[in-house]
């Protein structure tokens, strides 16, 4: 039988130690020693083609093994339909991989299509009981637990369910569950805490699972533009706090993006790692890229996407993302439009409001989406 000291269900403490606000002691060596040697205007290659195929692919190559596609294609089952208010909303399963299938909301305009179409990523919020019941009003064959739980969800969002907007306004949109959200979720239940063990667990098999989010969203989207109702010509993406990272990393790894906008999720790392600001939140498993960091910054994965139409919104008052570190990461991307003569093809705002996304932030998104997308 082990003694285990009384001491060891407190917190015990040596004088000597290696972390210290959940950082290594030695943070700021780390940053100085990141150079970004892919990114746009640091790496030797200097045709913005060439460029943008190899820095893709050295995103693929750090997210690791990704899902074995369906061996028949992307194929959806129709699990229940209903009609609302100039569209319906369809849930369905798409088998994206060979492993699993994926629960969605599908909502489709009336009138006669193809119409534009919207992949409609959802938030983190440390919160995963639902998923795209984030984004899209719950249909009436879920639990009423579910649609409870939207609703007060919603209230983030200032009452109005961002894919239904969208929608009333003549976009298809589409709404997945990422992996570990909603009905992708844990048998025992839906628990923050376990998150990362899982994500851990999941390296065991080679398997990153920030990164299989980012897949599942690429072939979400395969899927969307080979509906008969989308014009595949015209699809945009978009979301908010996690949502917002999902939207552009999918803009800078899909061909079939031709517009995306983020509400609240840029930044540069040296300001989102370092000790400058009293946090004890600095990111996490839901956007880790196993030696990405080695390559390239947020804002140089993002600007694979120029020169595509891209909407950045940052909040001035959110605590999760450095005022410094967006500035920062804003700049760095209107370089590399700039440098391609498509400045006026980036939009990057900083508002006066906290991590959020009430009605004024999405009737911005559908401005930006209907002059891009129409």
């Amino acid at each position: 039988m082990v003694n285990i000291p009384a001491t060891a269900t407190a917190a015990q403490k040596r004088k000597k130690y290696e972390f210290m606000r959940n950082l290594p002691v030695y943070a700021d060596s780390l940053i100085a020693d990141l150079t970004y040697p892919m990114a746009w205007g640091n790496s030797k290659v200097k045709n913005f083609v060439k460029w943008k195929r190899m820095a893709r692919q050295k995103v693929f190559d750090c997210m690791l093994m990704p899902p074995p596609p369906p061996a028949d294609g992307y194929k959806a089952k129709v699990i229940s339909e209903e009609r609302r208010d100039g569209y319906t909303a369809r849930k369905i399963e798409i088998s994206l991989s060979r492993y699993y299938t994926v629960p969605a909301y599908v909502l489709i305009p009336d009138g006669k299509g193809p119409f534009p179409a919207v992949n409609l990523l959802h938030d983190h919020g440390a919160h995963l009981f639902i998923g795209k019941e984030k984004m899209i009003r719950p249909l009436a064959c879920e639990d009423p637990d579910v649609k409870i739980d939207a609703e007060e969800w919603a209230v983030g969002y200032e009452g109005q369910f961002f894919g239904d907007y969208l929608a009333r306004n003549g976009y298809v949109v589409l709404s997945t569950d990422a992996p570990m959200w909603g009905e992708r979720g844990q048998k025992e239940g839906a628990r923050r805490d376990r998150y990362d063990m899982i994500a851990g667990n999941m390296m065991m098999y080679g398997i990153d699972l920030s990164a299989w989010m980012t897949y599942d969203d690429i072939a979400a989207t395969d899927y969307l533009a080979s509906m008969p109702e989308v014009d595949s010509g015209r699809i945009g993406c978009t979301g908010w706090s996690m949502g917002a990272y999902r939207a552009w990393m999918l803009s800078a790894l899909s061909d079939h993006i031709s517009a995306g906008a983020a509400v609240c999720w840029m930044v540069t790392t040296d300001e989102q790692m370092s000790f400058k600001y009293d946090r004890t939140e600095n990111g996490g498993f839901a956007n880790c890229i196993p030696g990405l960091r080695c390559w390239l910054d947020y804002p140089h994965v993002a600007s694979i996407a120029c020169p595509k139409p891209m909407l950045f919104i940052n909040g001035s008052q959110d605590k999760l993302f450095p005022v410094a570190g967006v500035k920062k990461a804003f700049r760095i991307m209107h370089d590399t439009w700039a440098s391609q003569g498509a400045g006026d093809k980036l939009d990057t705002q900083l508002w006066d409001m906290p991590h959020s996304c009430g009605k004024k932030s999405q009737q911005h998104v559908l401005d930006f989406f209907n002059k891009h997308l129409r």
